[in-house]
């Protein structure tokens, strides 16, 4: 019998992306800086929702758009270019849309937000949400109801949590992943939540407390336990230039959640999310710079298969690349027209 719930549930923030590129140094106060390269997009939970969406998953996502341009530009993007699900996002009249500005350098970028919080709640968001093959949520201090309702309904949650700017460190947050099927912090996140030093004692006690354990640790790849089926896997990242590094994280998470839909080993859906992240680094912008299976594809057919260690690696990916992988993704509008291949 087919499943005809979503696959995918978000919800979250959703911001305009600004990316500039190509700084030669941090700016200082009284100093204008000249970049080689701009990007825009929407990101935020949006990274996740184009992420999901461009593998052929249904997604829905529940978010709150400003009544501006960057809301109506946002919201375009997703619903007429990506076909992701609206239908539980709203507008808020006489709200903006909060703006980020990121200065990419190197392998790690610096963030400037305009914004105020939202007028809705998650929960008021996902108040008439529909039961879920699985949601990607990003829990933080205070609880959110519908992760509960979503759980006990039969959605594998899949968690992630963003950088605690109290240097609290609360384990309350820990608390939560009883809920979940997953839970995939970086490593600074993940050692500091758990008083751990290094990445794999803080994996230890993170497997004891969710069944399925990951922790992102950008040029160094990732690790993950797999309590379910006993997997343990440690992967490499992908060698390449980094452009951006905005929403690497978020495509990452959607790739994995994707590759566990699927039924894939351990191993294989890590090495999966890295190199997905991996492709999305040398591109402007979180969402824009998710790679889909176009992009999968593109990668295996004109360098994978062609490398022999690459092809060692990844060839898993040679029964599992679509047939038809889809159009082509639309990246980022950039400045300069010429400055990606």
């Amino acid at each position: 019998m087919t499943d005809a719930r979503p696959d995918v549930l978000l919800t979250g923030l959703l911001f305009y992306d600004l990316v500039l590129t190509g700084l030669g140094k941090p700016p200082t106060p009284g100093e204008e800086l000249w970049t080689r390269g701009m990007g825009c997009g929407p990101g935020g939970i949006a990274n996740l929702a184009v992420a999901a969406a461009r593998y052929g998953l249904s997604t829905s996502l529940a978010t709150v758009f400003g009544d501006d341009f960057y809301g109506d530009y946002c919201r375009e993007i997703l619903a007429e270019q990506e076909g992701v699900d609206l239908t539980l996002s709203r507008t808020a009249p006489g709200w903006n849309t909060p703006v980020t500005v990121s200065l990419a350098q190197g392998h790690d970028r610096a963030l400037i937000t305009h914004g105020q919080e939202p007028p809705y709640s998650q929960d008021a968001l996902m108040a008439g949400a529909p039961d879920a093959r699985a949601a990607v949520v990003h829990i933080g201090a205070e609880p959110q109801d519908w992760i509960a309702k979503a759980a006990a309904a039969g959605t594998r949650i899949f968690a992630d949590v963003g950088w605690d700017a109290t240097q609290r460190w609360s384990t309350d947050v820990l608390d939560q992943l009883s809920l979940c099927h997953a839970f995939m912090p970086n490593e600074g996140e993940a050692m500091s939540y758990t008083r751990t030093g290094t990445p794999t004692a803080a994996l230890d006690r993170l497997a004891a407390l969710v069944p399925v354990a990951v922790i992102t640790r950008g040029r160094d790849g990732a690790l993950a336990v797999d309590g379910t089926t006993g997997e343990h896997a440690q992967v490499d990242a992908l060698d390449v230039e980094v452009l951006d590094a905005t929403g690497a994280g978020d495509v990452f998470g959607a790739s994995f959640v994707t590759a566990t839909l699927a039924g894939w080993p351990l191993t294989d859906r890590l090495r999966f999310a890295a190199l997905a992240a991996g492709l999305s680094v040398r591109r402007h912008g979180g969402a824009p710079a998710a790679p889909g299976w176009y992009g999968i594809d593109q990668w295996w057919r004109t360098i994978g298969v062609k490398d022999s260690e690459l092809r060692r690696t990844y060839g898993f990916l040679a029964d599992r690349i679509p047939a038809d992988p889809g159009p082509p993704v639309r990246h980022a509008a950039v400045t300069p027209h010429n400055l990606v291949k």
